[in-house]
């Protein structure tokens, strides 16, 4: 055990020109194996759950806006209380962060899951689950840079998001047929085992570790979200990066409106649920190759000059729907906007090495926070426009939207990354 703790994480103090992390060795390192599998196995729970409530609201409703909104809410929570929540991570000690939240949405869901529960009340419980993901959140993502260091960090940001996509691909195509097979209530159950199955995990897999904060008296929650907001915003790098972050909102924008976008594919061969589960997985198998092949495949320094292109291309694709094409396209689209969502990793790699390690769980929250208000507030958006003139135009809009955002924060980050070689160069000089 003594020595399992002693081990040097992959990628801290190597060399220049020693061979690249490798995922086996990452994979090598205990704690980060327990934050992988406990994320992988809490989000197949939420996809199931995901899929069935979409499913639900539009077989009641046939509401494209009704559907959208409560996918939204599954989104929208953060806006209220994520940036004050976000704080936790970087005031107590992130491991214990991560089971209270765990074991918490555990007694949520599980409440979920009774049958003949009121609509309005599920709604709620739904809110505040998605409330505690911010801390969740915040501390696995401030916790993982102590985890691994350098490309190591990269490689294990890249394998997890791979699983993370992967896990969303799987449970949205087979959720259909999960749901139709298993009902939506036992899916809720299963959803709220998982969150203990993440809570077994991290107990045994991650070691305790002190609170990150300094010793003596803890700032308020108000003063340490004002001190992360400057922190970010003050810069005009991060700032950059959380626009480029942020700019998920437009390509997810189509996964709030699959269901009545499914509709209009819909076969006898192929129901609505079944269209619905293979839209909403081909972005994340998109996801899955592009982050395989920009992690293995492309150097550091490189990520960075390619990270605007693959940006637009995360949008551009999306285009092709005002045309109305077959399914196949469409599906074709999609997962090549899925390729192009991978140039995240970058941004976040980026993002992780400008940030103090003391006060990363407050970044990261902002972060995670701004990032799921902006997927809820567009898919709401795009929900209440589908109501109004199809789901196929208002995907379309999305990708123009997104393609002209991504164009300027692209140019912003080439003029950043060429004042900062300047800076480099004259420093040296």
């Amino acid at each position: 055990m003594g020595a399992m703790r002693a081990r040097r994480p992959p990628g801290r103090h190597r060399r220049a020109g020693t061979p690249r992390v490798t995922y086996r060795e990452v994979i090598a390192v205990r704690e980060f194996r327990a934050l992988w599998f406990g994320q992988g196995l809490s989000l197949l729970g939420d996809q199931l759950a995901q899929v069935a409530l979409a499913v639900l609201v539009y077989d009641r409703t046939g509401s494209p806006l009704a559907t959208a909104a409560v996918y939204a809410l599954t989104y929208l929570p953060s806006i209220v209380g994520g940036p004050l929540l976000a704080g936790l991570a970087d005031r107590f000690a992130r491991r214990g962060v991560m089971l209270t939240c765990d074991l918490l949405r555990a007694a949520l869901v599980a409440a979920m899951a009774v049958p003949g529960l009121p609509f309005w009340a599920l709604c709620v419980l739904v809110f505040f689950v998605v409330l505690l993901s911010a801390p969740f959140s915040a501390a696995r993502a401030a916790l993982l840079p102590e985890i691994l260091d350098g490309d190591a960090y990269v490689m294990g940001s890249a394998l997890q998001n791979m699983t993370n996509q992967a896990v969303q691909m799987i449970g949205f195509a087979a959720g259909g047929a999960m749901i139709a097979a298993m009902g939506p209530y036992r899916a809720l159950a299963l959803d709220a085992a998982t969150f203990l199955g993440s809570a077994l995990i991290i107990v045994s897999g991650v070691r305790r570790r002190p609170a990150p904060g300094r010793d003596g008296a803890k700032p308020s929650m108000w003063t340490m979200t004002k001190g992360g907001a400057k922190l970010v915003f003050g810069s005009r790098k991060l700032r950059t990066l959380v626009l480029f972050a942020w700019l998920c909102g437009f390509y997810i924008l189509p996964e709030g409106i699959a269901a009545p976008y499914a509709a209009t594919f819909s076969t006898d061969a192929l129901p609505v649920p079944v269209i619905t589960g293979l839209l909403m997985a081909a972005m994340p198998t998109g996801t899955v190759i592009g982050a395989f092949l920009f992690s293995r495949f492309v150097s550091p320094p490189r990520r960075l000059q390619l990270m605007g292109w693959m940006a637009m291309l995360s949008c551009a694709p999306l285009i092709v729907t005002a045309l109305r094409p077959p399914l196949a396209v469409v599906l074709a689209a999609w997962v090549l906007s899925g390729v192009g969502g991978a140039y995240q990793l970058a941004a976040n790699a980026a993002f992780v090495q400008a940030v103090p390690a003391e006060r990363r769980g407050q970044a990261f929250g902002l972060v995670q926070s701004g990032l799921m208000a902006v997927q809820g507030i567009g898919i709401l958006i795009g929900g209440f426009a589908a109501e109004r003139l199809g789901p196929e135009p208002v995907v379309a809009l999305a990708g123009i939207g997104g393609v002209t955002c991504a164009a300027v924060l692209t140019m912003m980050w080439t003029e950043s990354r060429d004042k900062t070689a300047q800076v480099r160069a004259q420093a040296a000089a």
